[in-house]
């Protein structure tokens, strides 16, 4: 794997030109290629190593992050954007590859500095300095006391070294060292700094944020949970999460702003991840897993069709985004394909993942299946409404109809949807390290 990291830290160097973002493609075709992944921690240098789950996380990120540049072709001050850029690339890396909880934490949380700094600097509106504080306040939040959780589980164990590390939890400690990874994911009634962040954000920003920063809480959940033997009170997240499910999709049936909309989709999702992660058995862990990569790869999409939508009217409002059927028809088609991958329909990962976590939260308890059935359903309204609403209509009188969808707008949204409906057609893959 070193030379994975070595590639992309040399990729700095190369900055000022633009074209050469390819390379993160080559990247991920690289790691397509890594045949003896196993469920066991591989590739171990000091403090380093790799298993399936970490695998198919450094996969999104390299896929994600050629996709966000692709997107961003037009930003300006291109050569600081593109450093930002490859500095996340590196925290994310070093954040999955490493096997030490005390630099799992130092990588995670350095990853705040480059998307904040890309908020700060690319963002649309004043409100995006806002939108920042809440994004780094409500994750510190919880950060101080998983920093002292983690040293006093090195002060216990004398290492943090994940499969190492044994302890006798307590509620402080549970609570401790779940709660970072809830608001990064973002959990119900923490999640208000996503909403806020992804409509500030520019839309390589919304990408990354979506695609990949969010996974980073539940792969910490993943972590954790190894050592973790005090689950008495996951019951309580699960409800909490599937509650917030359901609230949330008819919060999104109420927003008016198209990446609002898909922000709060995001929490509906998300919802269920915990949920799955919370049950802690086979199929949960399992269907959490491919929920975070069909819901990565398909809010990315979301938010690359938003941002195609926001170049031709230069506004987010549902109110004005009408009519695009009747102006790039061919594109309208790449749009509802995205939007039945989110509802979702066969056949997408999404659709996989939502199965087996059904089948898991309704085998942890019979209680669960109302709430599933709801948010379900409210995901389907949502995202049909979101379609139907922006693509049928009288289009907006001061659209630039001059402004015609190119070949870089449809490779953004087919790079998307390749992965996301193919890789159902090889499912078994997702489950080799359970």
């Amino acid at each position: 794997m070193m030379k994975y990291l070595f590639m992309t830290l040399f990729l700095i160097f190369i900055i000022k030109n633009l074209n050469l973002f390819m390379l993160l493609l080559l990247g991920g075709f690289l790691m397509l290629f890594i045949n003896n992944i196993n469920i066991y921690y591989s590739f171990i240098s000091y403090n380093y190593g790799i298993d399936m789950v970490s695998y198919w996380m450094l996969l999104l990120t390299f896929w994600i992050t050629f996709l966000m540049i692709l997107a961003s072709v037009n930003v300006s001050g291109k050569s600081l954007f593109m450093f930002l850029v490859y500095l996340l690339i590196i925290f994310l890396f070093l954040s999955f590859f490493t096997s030490n909880l005390f630099l799992f934490y130092l990588f995670f949380e350095s990853s705040m500095i480059p998307t904040l700094l890309l908020i700060f600097g690319w963002g649309y509106q004043p409100e995006r300095f806002s939108a920042g504080f809440y994004f780094i306040f409500y994750t510190l939040f919880a950060s101080l006391p998983l920093l002292i959780t983690i040293f006093y589980i090195y002060m216990v164990n004398g290492t943090l070294f994940f499969f190492l590390i044994s302890l006798n939890s307590n509620f402080f400690i549970y609570l401790s060292l779940i709660m970072a990874f809830l608001i990064k994911m973002p959990m119900f009634f923490v999640h208000f700094w996503l909403p806020k962040a992804h409509v500030e954000a520019p839309v390589a920003g919304s990408m990354i944020l979506a695609g990949v920063l969010l996974k980073l809480g539940g792969y910490g959940l993943y972590r954790v949970f190894y050592f973790l033997d005090y689950f008495k009170y996951n019951y309580v997240f699960i409800c909490l999460s599937l509650f917030g499910s359901c609230v949330v999709g008819l919060l999104c049936l109420m927003q008016v702003d198209i990446k609002s909309m898909i922000a709060y989709s995001s929490v509906s999702h998300m919802g269920l991840v915990i949920g799955g992660i919370m049950t802690c058995n086979s199929l949960g862990l399992w269907g959490s897993l491919i929920m975070m990569l069909g819901h990565g790869l398909c809010s990315s999409g979301m938010f690359a069709m938003a941002n195609i939508m926001y170049e031709r009217t230069h506004s987010r409002m549902i109110l004005i985004n009408k009519g695009f059927l009747t102006f790039m028809p061919s594109m309208s088609m790449l749009m509802f394909i995205v939007m039945i991958n989110n509802i979702p329909s066969p056949p997408t990962l999404s659709l996989l993942s939502e199965i087996i976590l059904m089948m898991s939260l309704v085998s942890w308890s019979i209680i669960c299946s109302p709430m599933l059935v709801l948010s379900s359903f409210l995901s389907c309204c949502y995202s049909i409404y979101l379609f139907s609403i922006t693509q049928h209509g009288n289009n907006y009188s001061g659209m630039n109809l001059s402004n015609y969808n190119n070949i870089r707008e449809y490779l953004l949204l087919i790079f998307h949807l390749i992965p996301l409906n193919f890789l159902f057609l090889k499912g078994e893959i997702l489950s080799l390290w359970l």
